[in-house]
């Protein structure tokens, strides 16, 4: 609820005096509102209106102007007899005949002083707060009382105010009339500012760059969820689409799919709630969150299973859900999860003599050669691709404790080559101990290990200590200390250049004085990061083998993995980093990982992504505390020199900062032991084992001329792919164990007649919904919403590993599919509410960077 006034003339001398006395700077306070310009929009057409409320806080007692204790009195939730209260010791009154001149005139005075901070003769008032408007009476009071105001007001005009309540476009309506602003323009009386709006503090020190990184468990999660979800979508609406060509589309379960994909996408949305995606949540609300997610991600899950089922059987007729007791489905899910809080539990092929097949769908529109890791049953098999090839298979142990390695379960890693939304049927079968000479086993190197601890093993695996050592593929050679297993340094290969690229584990506690200390969302440390106290040196594993090489490190507290694949795609290009922290029995603790290289970047200038869209710059500055220098990154930073870029690609959020000159560091986990006073009520202690992982990419620059002083840069078009593939991975969908029949005859599908070009990014491809209280809510359209992204890169960097075609941003909709028309088209808002204008699907769209495309396309 809010309200909003006009001013037709303040003649108030109260006024008057406070226009004096606030001239020095009313120029700069005037410009609460603003138009916000983003940095890649030189025209100003993507301009829109924003409003800073300039106080405390956005509840009754700080907006309606600058006097908390006042503007108390006229929270009238808070009467008397209420369990709320003024702490300012004066209670509201309700409003009678008596005292309306009175009281009318008392918020009149803090209307005006706000007024005198903004341009227009406009001020919007909001009327709430968190948990508010839950019992009918606040209802009542609130609209009573203040209905009394605006009817004296309404008859008292000499007082010069209209007050009448209002929704936010109500308000920049008042606005755009007032300058007299038409239909599809922009106001320009208002000053233009670009940039974001990161780190916010609300007093002192106090700012709120801790969120950035509370539970990062559920971020995680959620991310995966994302990925999920809008993998679904895509091979669902391709699914959907083929089944309805055939006689027999019955066999198919569209409506139970559609069901779970509105659920899901409805879980998700909840999840991106301002105390959910933060970590800001009371721990039941989070279990809550944890279940709902949990459940869509079983679902997105099946939905891609027997949507990629459908797909590549031969006679569609032949498919069939299972969903009896006694019906077992051809094939399985990937992983499994016990509970809303625990990691994934990967599923392991039973290989027999009899080849088995495995199928692997792309949900990204272009070509990805890279490799993929299946678990296994026996250390002796044999893989073969869609046309019937064996290939190369590298074998590797599967560890059940740091020093043990399972007789029973095996890691099996190979390439593939996979066209874009396409589903690739492969096949694993079982073979004598020779009987494949392209199977390679995996050498073992284990550091800081009791030899009579290790187990018998298939493997070679030798026991050493001390020595530094490598790990290299045709383009990267990494050195690893030998006492603690983590890196040194980088070659890159095709310039010979050596990288200093420490890596640490570091951690902060918060402060220790009485008064306010870290929380879910404040950071206060106690001071720099310090090196993670641990116990004793780590045992490392060094796994190498022709496709990927590994290092393993298990500290007390951190699990973490280095892998570097020998693959002619984007994978190989950069260095795969995975941890698992466990601080559950720490106190105060924060977790960051740095990685400190040799770029010369003398400005401490670094970029972050906002919200996956596009770097925003910011540079570190001592006259903050740390606190203040730390940014959220949902994907991807960078620093960078005359010569080389470091990226770090992240899976999901955490917080960011280039805390000294060539340093990355990420925060991983965080836990607090109180609360910080800022609404949550209790502190962040139900910390999990939480993993994360990171792509680190070193780039040299070959075009263009670095510049410390840019406002705008751009990632490569390769950091762009592979952050797209560290999101949005290969989904391996394995057979089920118990399907003991005979297999129905199972090709690809190859869906793609061209390929999206590289800087085209489809975002989604989703099924339209029929109304919702309908009775064919649940039955697709024929339609689906088609989102394109024409992503902005930096063109001074080499394009290594992509195999999708040269970027241009141009897409011609009736070119896409192969066995799927697409003949008509519409171009809508983005959120498909309006029409903009029907689209011939044979003419070339040329997508502008940074451009997101929103079409309503017709399959058939």
């Amino acid at each position: 609820m809010a309200y909003l006034l006009r001013r037709s003339g303040f003649n108030s001398m109260l006024i008057q005096r406070v226009h004096y006395a606030l001239k020095k700077h009313l120029a700069k306070n005037r410009q609460l509102e603003f138009m916000w310009r983003q940095s890649w929009d030189h025209e100003g057409s993507t301009d829109m209106l924003c409003h800073v409320m300039p106080f405390y806080s956005y509840d009754i007692p700080h907006t309606c102007g600058p006097e908390p204790a006042v503007c108390c009195q006229f929270d009238f939730r808070r009467l008397p007899g209420s369990s709320y209260s003024c702490p300012w010791k004066k209670e509201p009154q309700a409003i009678t005949d008596q005292n309306v001149e009175e009281r009318t005139k008392m918020i009149i005075d803090q209307w005006k002083k706000k007024a005198t901070l903004y341009r227009s003769n406009s001020v919007f008032v909001p009327l709430g707060d968190d948990f508010r408007y839950d019992k009918p009476d606040e209802w009542d009071h609130q609209f009573v009382n203040y209905d009394k105001i605006f009817k004296y007001l309404k008859e008292h005009q000499e007082l010069g105010v209209e007050a009448q309540f209002g929704t936010l476009s109500d308000y920049f309506k008042s606005i755009y009339e007032q300058f007299k602003v038409k239909p599809g323009q922009a106001p320009t009386e208002f000053p233009t500012l670009s940039g974001d709006f990161y780190t916010y503090a609300d007093k002192d020190d106090h700012y709120w760059s801790g969120y950035f990184t509370s539970r990062p468990f559920q971020k995680n999660l959620d991310r995966v969820m994302e990925s999920h979800l809008r993998a679904a979508e895509i091979i669902f609406s391709m699914a959907n689409t083929i089944a309805k060509r055939q006689a027999s589309a019955g066999n198919f379960p569209a409506t139970l799919m559609m069901d779970k994909l509105i659920q899901a996408r409805r879980n998700l949305g909840l999840f991106q709630h301002h105390d959910g995606i933060t970590g800001t949540a009371k721990d039941f609300v989070v279990v809550d969150y944890g279940n709902r997610l949990l459940k869509s991600l079983k679902d997105t899950k099946e939905v891609i299973k027997e949507c990629a089922t459908y797909l590549s059987m031969d006679t569609k007729t032949a498919y069939s859900l299972a969903s009896g007791e006694n019906e077992t489905p051809i094939f399985d899910v990937d992983e499994e999860r016990a509970a809303h809080d625990a990691l994934p539990v990967k599923t392991v092929i039973t290989v027999q003599d009899k080849p088995r097949p495995i199928l692997l769908y792309n949900s990204l529109p272009h070509q990805r050669d890279q490799v993929v890791k299946i678990y296994v049953t026996s250390l002796h098999v044999l893989v073969k691709d869609d046309k019937g090839n064996t290939v190369l298979t590298q074998a590797e142990p599967f560890w059940t404790k740091p020093d043990v390695v399972s007789e029973f379960f095996f890691k099996v890693s190979f390439r593939v080559t996979i066209p874009g939304l396409a589903v690739l049927k492969y096949t694993v079968q079982s073979v004598p101990e020779h009987g494949n000479s392209l199977n390679i086993p995996s050498t073992v190197l284990m550091f800081n290990a009791d030899n009579k601890q290790i187990k018998q093993s298939p493997f070679s695996i030798e026991v050493t200590t001390g020595t530094d050592f490598t790990l290299e593929n045709p383009y990267l050679k990494a050195t690893f200390s030998g006492s603690n297993g983590l890196l040194k340094s980088v070659v890159t290969k095709e310039d010979g250049t050596t990288h200093n690229t420490k890596l640490e584990f570091v951690m902060y506690g918060t402060k220790d004085h009485s008064g306010d200390k870290s929380g879910a969302y404040l950071f206060l440390p106690d001071g720099k990061a310090r090196p993670l106290k641990d116990s004793g040196s780590p045992i490392v594993h060094v796994i190498k083998g022709p496709i990927v090489s590994e290092v393993h490190v298990y500290f007390q507290l951190v699990t973490h993995v280095v892998r570097l694949y020998n693959s002619s795609g984007v994978d190989g290009i950069s260095l795969d980093m995975q941890n698992v922290v466990d601080i559950t029995s720490q106190h105060n603790m924060e977790v960051a990982t740095k990685i400190t290289t040799d770029v010369e970047n003398k400005e401490r200038v670094f970029f972050t992504d906002l919200n996956g869209f596009h770097m925003q710059k910011h540079k570190y500055h001592e006259k903050l505390h740390i606190q203040g220098n730390f940014y959220p990154m949902p994907t991807m930073a960078f620093i960078e020199d005359e010569t080389h870029r470091f990226s770090i690609l992240s899976s999901n959020s955490l917080g960011f900062s280039n805390t000294e000159k060539g340093v990355l560091e990420v925060m991983l986990d965080r836990r607090l032991n109180q609360d910080d006073s800022r609404g949550l009520g209790q502190g962040v202690v139900d910390s999990k084992q939480t993993p994360s992982r990171f792509k680190l990419l070193i780039e040299r620059r070959v075009a263009g001329e670095y510049n410390p002083d840019i406002s705008v840069a751009y990632p490569s078009l390769l950091a762009h792919q592979t952050s797209l593939q560290l999101i949005h991975p290969v989904y391996i969908i394995p057979p089920h164990s118990k399907h003991a029949s005979d297999m129905p005859k199972l090709n690809s599908f190859i869906p793609m007649k061209t390929q999206l070009p590289c800087d085209v990014h489809l975002v989604n491809l989703r099924a339209m919904q029929n109304a919702d209280d309908g009775k064919e809510r649940l039955v697709p359209k024929h339609t689906s919403a088609m989102f394109l992204h024409r992503l902005g890169f930096d063109c001074g960097f080499m394009n290594k590993g992509l195999a999708c075609d040269a970027a241009s941003g141009q897409v011609t909709l009736s070119s896409i599919f192969n066995e799927i028309e697409l003949n008509l088209a519409q171009q809508v808002s983005l959120t498909l509410m309006y029409h903009e204008e029907d689209v011939d699907t044979m003419t070339t769209l040329n997508l502008e960077p940074m451009e997101i495309g929103s079409y309503i396309v017709t399959l058939q």
